[in-house]
């Protein structure tokens, strides 16, 4: 079992939902990376996606593409986000770490390249925004290969024909985008995509987590009725943009992420499963 797979049965016999904040790797500072994983670890994330900064984050909102912009500008790219993920595991060996991005950076190195390198580093997925599933069949199988998961993304404008192509490609989880547009924006409707959820995740065979949009408690809470965990980015990114050195950055996700997940386990039935 991986560990993405033994989170997620964890947390479905424990009836909790799964809370996996996401960071760009080397932003708030280039050394701020490592420790603000553990601090995200301590606050109750169970999953962590860790962005790639790219020049060219199309899918991301304003503040997601200033966090890659100061990134980049700091020289971090993939040798040194594998590297993060090295020294993370030194002291956790068992929080799942999902790389996001873009395929240009995974590409430039070669599906089978990239994925054994990954896999050394300690990597449990990768989930590349604009690798369509229909142009993903050999990246899937040199990741396969190597135990690391390639995490799809559902939209509300998948029709049901590709919701059910995407479940039968599905490893790790799916990643559900609960509205049309970019990261960080404040439209979030959870009641409309709550019927769009219930019916991928009555397909899918991995669990289904929501992200885009959510911000807070509240939204954490009411995304996560419909879901089996919700991602929270955009706000995480922005409460630790003006950090003034790594001991704060870490200190304002504890900061930020603790309400969540306090919020999340209030809000859980008791035996109550995730499925």
């Amino acid at each position: 079992m991986t560990r993405i797979e033994s989170r997620f049965a964890a947390l479905r016999a424990a009836g909790r939902k799964a809370l996996v904040p996401f960071m760009t790797a080397g932003d708030p500072s280039a050394t701020a990376t490592v420790p603000v994983m553990h601090a995200l670890v301590e606050a109750g994330a169970d999953v962590i996606e860790l962005g790639v900064p790219f020049s060219d984050p199309m899918a991301d909102g304003p503040t997601i593409q200033r966090s890659s912009e100061r990134a980049l500008s700091r020289g971090v790219g993939m040798g040194q986000v594998l590297g993060y993920v090295s020294e993370f595991r030194k002291q956790d060996r068992e929080t799942p770490v999902v790389l996001m991005g873009y395929l240009n950076p995974v590409e430039i190195r070669g599906p089978e390249a990239f994925a054994s390198a990954a896999s050394e580093a300690g990597v449990d997925g990768a989930l590349l925004v604009d690798l369509p599933p229909e142009e993903a069949a050999e990246f899937r199988a040199a990741f396969a290969a190597h135990g690391v998961a390639l995490i799809l993304l559902a939209a509300p404008t998948s029709s049901d024909a590709r919701m059910a192509s995407l479940c039968d490609q599905a490893s790790g989880y799916l990643y559900y985008v609960s509205y049309a547009g970019v990261t960080g924006a404040d439209h979030l409707d959870a009641g409309h995509a709550g019927g769009r959820l219930a019916v991928l995740r009555e397909r899918s065979p991995v669990p289904v987590v929501a992200g885009f949009g959510i911000k807070d408690a509240a939204s954490a809470v009411d995304m996560a009725a419909s879901a089996d965990g919700v991602v929270v980015g955009s706000a995480l990114v922005q409460a630790m943009a003006d950090a003034s050195d790594d001991r704060d950055a870490a200190a304002r996700a504890v900061a930020f992420l603790s309400p969540l997940r306090a919020a999340l386990d209030a809000a859980a039935l008791p035996g109550k499963p995730l499925r």
